[in-house]
């Protein structure tokens, strides 16, 4: 039942991501307007709520990634994807935030329908790519 609970929760979020890139692509600017007043401010608290659950605990590690045997340092991936999308805006190759000088190629598929690779399915962050640190 949590498993169909699940799918359904993701399935509704992603149709709504999908709608709205589809009016930004194709609203008139009225129609922008008035959707940006609306859910520009339901955008913005949410990514706030997502990373505030994020946030580095006093050992330097992310609360919400991390598990019993396997801690996880700050900044995590949740955090590096809000930086590249938020500030970086996905035009720069995707950096590994606690490895600067390495570069890695982007991990998040860049369209709905492309078929994530196998880590990105399963796990506690399923929808939340992984960074490559080699």
């Amino acid at each position: 039942m949590d498993q169909i609970l699940g799918q359904v929760l993701r399935d509704a979020v992603w149709e709504r991501l999908d709608m709205l890139a589809d009016l930004a692509s194709r609203a008139d600017t009225d129609s922008l307007v008035s959707v940006a007043r609306s859910e520009l401010p339901r955008l913005t608290e949410g990514w706030r709520a997502m990373l505030s659950a994020h946030e580095p605990d006093e050992r330097g590690d992310c609360p919400t990634c991390s598990t019993r045997w396997h801690r996880c340092k700050a900044p995590c991936s949740v955090w590096q994807v809000a930086h590249e999308h938020l500030v970086a805006g996905g035009l720069a190759p995707q950096q590994d935030l606690r490895h600067p000088w390495r570069r890695t190629r982007s991990t998040v598929p860049s369209a709905r329908g492309t078929k994530p690779a196998q880590s990105e399915t399963t796990g506690r962050h399923a929808l939340i790519p992984q960074v490559a640190t080699h």
